[in-house]
Parts: structure tokens; C-alpha cells; sequence
């Protein structure tokens, strides 16, 4: 009856919707947790919330709180950057206010974990994540790989380049989003692995055949109709598309070991002791919760197999550079160099 409850309760929350196969099934998967299998949550719980992915991670939220009637989950929202300047703001003043913080990107990350503010975690939840996401004071919860949506009408495969870096020096005319903080992070991996000088060519050469949009599921959608070739944006937004247009006339490409395939992540910190905060954490780790965000989200579960959402290349057919995805954080000097090249 247990299990049946919590079921209801998952779906009621928008969180299992059509769910691939049972919680019995999911449970007896290697490398993932069912939800069923976890401690139940009680006493008080602050949690500092990032804006994203249109409410899901509140329904996410939602569904926890139905579980476990008797946690008593305080959440503060605001924009990932501004809730990380916060934290540090609150552990230099010798303040703690929050228990935990979700974040939709990893430079936030990394501006706690710098701080100090972040508690080690154990082995048993970063042993639950794919290598290359095992960190001991944070947890990714999900991720996003950058990509080259085309136009299939407008551009052979073989047109593209396999760099995101010689793009700059293409005939294709380019669809960017040079304001939204996704293409700032990416800019930023490519400072950081190609140096200041060369991001600053690049920039500057993409400038001169590109066309702006606001953010980046504008570039794709401006992409689908041949208002540019190709775009810079996350996987997401070209699934997301087709999803509800399944005959789009869009793509995906990547490149090679380079900033435009950065496999980037959302992730969580604990930010105080004890086992409550840590088993919180084991819940978005849950196949459970992971497999709603794959499907409903088109995020990358990073939970060792769950499976990703369709339309994707699998991670281990990809490239991405070597980065610690902390280094994300330093975007200051992205943000000067992006308004001297004037592309901001």
C-alpha cells in the first residue's frame, strides 16, 4: 500500500507520468536507486533554489514533499549566480541560512564549493554517478551537452566543422545568444581551454555572420525556419522541438574535444552537516527522479543506467574537453571581454 501511494503521489506531482518500466523493475537496476529504497525525510530543510527548466524541479520538489509528510522544506528561489553570491555573502558574515543549494548551472557551483560553504559527500552518492561527475563536495543531478543545431533543408552534415572553433571562419550564416548565461558559460569553457586571445578572435569572427536572439531556444527555433544555418545551443531545446514537431527541419552536431561539446551540469551542495541534507540529495539521484527529468526535461540523467532521452548521442560517443566544471565560475572576464568585442 506503501508503494502504491507514493505512486499516486509521483503522478499526482507530474513527476512518473508514462514511467518505462515499474518501481520493482527500477530498484533491481544496477547502479540506480529506486525511491522506495531511500530513508524517509523529516525535520527542517532549507533549500536555496535556481531558476530552470519551466517548474519541473518543483514538481519535483512537490512529489518529495508528498513523500515524506514530514519534512518541513523551506525553499528560497532566485537566479542561480545571485543565490551562490548570497551563500557566500551569508558564510563570510558567519551566517547559514540554507542547508542546501540547486543550481542550474556549474559556475554557481563553484562559487560555493570555493567559498568553503560546501560539506564532503559520501562515497555511496558520488559512486552512484557516471565517471567524469564524481566530485567530493558537490553532486551533479542532471546534464546538458552543447550542440550545433542545423538547418537538414540548408546544410549538409559535411559542411560542418568538426571545431567549434573554425566556425568563425565559415561561410554559414550563425544563430547566437550571446546575452543568455548558457552561451556565457560555454564562451567561458573556451577562454579558459583555447586562452583569452583566441576566444577573443573567435568571437569577433563569428560576429561578423551571426544573428542574435534572445535566448537560445530562439536560435533553434529561428534555425528550424532558415533564418540562419546553424546555431550554438544546449541539446535540449532542439529535442524539446521536435518533440512537439517531429518533421523540423533541424539537427544535431557536435564537435571534438572542444568547448562546443562541453557536457555542462546542473548540481547540488550541501551546505550543512548531518544526514538529513545528504539523503535529500539521494532523491534526485533516485531512477525515479532522474528518468522524469530525462523524459520531461530532455536532460542527460548522470546517474550510472538510467536511460537518456531520445535524440541524443550517447555521452560515450562524445568528445567533450577535459574541464573542471567549476572553473565555470570565473565568468567575469568572460562578461569584459564579451562587451569590449561588442557582441554584449
Amino acid at each position: 500500500m506503501q508503494r502504491r501511494t507514493f505512486l499516486q503521489g509521483l503522478a499526482a506531482a507530474g513527476v512518473l507520468g508514462s514511467v518505462p518500466f515499474s518501481l520493482a523493475q527500477a530498484a533491481s537496476v544496477a547502479g540506480s536507486v529506486s525511491v522506495e529504497s531511500l530513508p524517509k525525510l523529516e525535520g527542517d530543510l532549507t533549500l536555496y533554489l535556481g531558476r530552470g527548466e519551466g517548474g519541473l524541479y518543483e514538481n519535483v520538489l512537490d512529489a518529495i514533499k508528498k513523500r515524506n509528510p514530514k519534512l518541513n522544506l523551506k525553499i528560497r528561489r532566485g537566479g542561480s549566480a545571485a543565490l551562490a553570491n548570497t551563500i557566500v555573502a551569508e558564510t563570510k558574515a558567519g551566517v547559514k541560512r540554507a542547508d542546501l543549494f540547486w543550481a542550474v548551472d556549474t559556475g554557481s557551483i563553484g562559487m560555493v564549493t570555493d567559498s568553503g560553504a560546501a560539506k564532503p559527500l559520501p562515497a555511496s552518492i558520488t559512486n552512484q554517478l557516471k565517471p567524469g561527475f564524481q566530485y567530493p563536495s558537490w553532486s551533479p543531478v542532471t546534464g546538458r551537452v552543447r550542440t550545433l543545431p542545423y538547418n537538414t533543408e540548408r546544410v549538409n552534415p559535411e559542411q560542418i566543422p568538426d571545431s567549434v572553433m573554425a566556425l568563425a571562419d565559415s561561410d554559414l550564416k550563425i544563430g547566437w545568444a550571446p546575452a543568455y548565461s548558457s552561451f556565457q558559460s560555454f564562451v567561458t569553457a573556451m577562454r579558459v581551454l583555447e586562452g583569452e586571445k583566441a576566444t577573443r578572435m573567435w568571437l569577433k569572427g563569428i560576429n561578423r555572420n551571426a544573428k542574435k536572439y534572445a535566448g537560445e531556444l530562439g536560435v533553434v527555433m529561428g534555425v528550424e525556419r532558415g533564418e540562419v544555418d546553424i546555431g550554438f545551443a544546449n541539446h535540449y531545446y532542439t529535442l524539446r522541438l521536435k518533440s512537439g514537431k517531429p518533421d523540423a527541419n533541424v539537427a544535431l552536431a557536435y564537435t571534438n574535444n572542444d568547448a562546443g561539446c562541453l557536457v555542462n551540469a546542473s548540481g547540488i551542495v550541501a551546505l550543512s552537516d548531518g544526514d538529513l541534507p545528504v539523503n535529500f540529495i539521494r532523491y534526485l539521484l533516485t531512477h525515479e527522479v532522474q528518468s522524469y527529468l530525462a523524459r520531461e526535461a530532455y536532460e542527460i540523467p548522470l546517474v550510472q543506467d538510467v536511460a537518456a532521452p531520445e535524440g541524443l548521442a550517447s555521452l560515450t560517443s562524445l568528445s567533450p574537453p577535459e574541464l573542471d566544471l567549476r572553473k565555470l565560475a570565473d565568468l567575469r572576464p568572460t562578461l569584459n571581454m564579451m562587451r569590449d568585442v561588442g557582441v554584449l
